[in-house]
């Protein structure tokens, strides 16, 4: 079972009309959260369960009992598995070390994102009910992810991010996009492991037409590279989930910033946050 005793300071009380973003309070809550992951990723994105994963509904793995869930919550629906409509799987450090590794470890050699100096933080599972797909609603998970940075005095954000499908070549003018505008620097640049790295860089800079590129590109990668996010080297084609995996880094200063600017501004003016 999950240590679920959180500090809700980390993220609590932010409100929008019924919903809510918060850390996960309860084992009943991670399995909510778990059913969420499985109706998207597998019942709508086509990723392929495991047996024990089909039999119960939910999407789990080892590293689900260690980490930190960060829900968004319709509190309009009840109180149960579907008042759950939107989740984040956050790992720090301490998580990672129970763990023995960072979950995108296993595609990614992210050594130099492991040698940061201060607390570092793995985004993944990322995933919103269908009809919840709005930017209200991602903008609440932001604001959670904000509050959980700047409670933790975050330095650096990583993870995988997805495009669908498993054809590097389908996706060229895209990832060849993030290579060529977006690669972290080499103090930042995760790569993907010998065995499962798919190259980049499939078109010449000159070629692409950056705004045909990020239309292609899924609107939580877009929300990264707004952030100043950058992109490991190479790519990760996962079949599990039928998708293809970019290494996505964020240093959190504009996050930070942004959100102590905004909780000063609500102290001075006598507001809740």
């Amino acid at each position: 079972m999950a240590d679920t005793s959180v500090d809700q300071g980390e993220a609590s009380g932010i409100r929008m009309g019924s919903l809510e973003v918060r850390l996960a309070e309860t084992a009943a809550e991670i399995d909510w959260a778990q059913a969420l992951r499985y109706r998207v990723f597998y019942d709508e994105m086509a990723a392929v369960p495991t047996d024990a994963m089909k039999a119960q509904l939910r999407d789990f793995d080892e590293f689900d009992a260690l980490c930190d869930h960060l829900l968004v919550i319709d509190h309009a629906r009840g109180n149960g598995p579907d008042m759950v409509v939107g989740t984040y799987r956050l790992i720090r450090r301490p998580a990672a070390a129970r763990a023995g590794r960072f979950y995108s470890s296993d595609e990614y050699d992210i050594a130099p994102l492991v040698a940061w100096p201060g607390e570092i933080l793995e985004l993944g599972r990322s995933c919103v009910d269908a009809g919840y797909r709005t930017r209200g609603s991602m903008q609440l998970l932001w604001r959670g992810i904000a509050a959980y940075v700047f409670h933790h005095d975050i330095a650096l954000m990583f993870g995988c991010a997805s495009l669908p499908g498993t054809d590097p070549g389908a996706l060229a003018e895209p990832l060849a996009y993030l290579y060529h505008h977006h690669l972290a620097p080499p103090d930042l640049r995760a790569t993907a492991l010998p065995e499962r790295h798919v190259a980049m860089n499939l078109m010449d800079k000159d070629r692409i037409d950056p705004r045909r590129a990020l239309n292609i590109l899924p609107p939580l990668i877009k929300g990264y590279l707004r952030l100043g996010g950058f992109v490991g080297d190479g790519v990760v084609i996962d079949h599990q989930f039928n998708t293809t995996d970019v290494c996505i880094v964020v240093k959190t200063d504009l996050i930070t910033d942004k959100y102590f600017k905004h909780y000063e501004r609500r102290s001075r003016d006598g507001q809740p946050g």
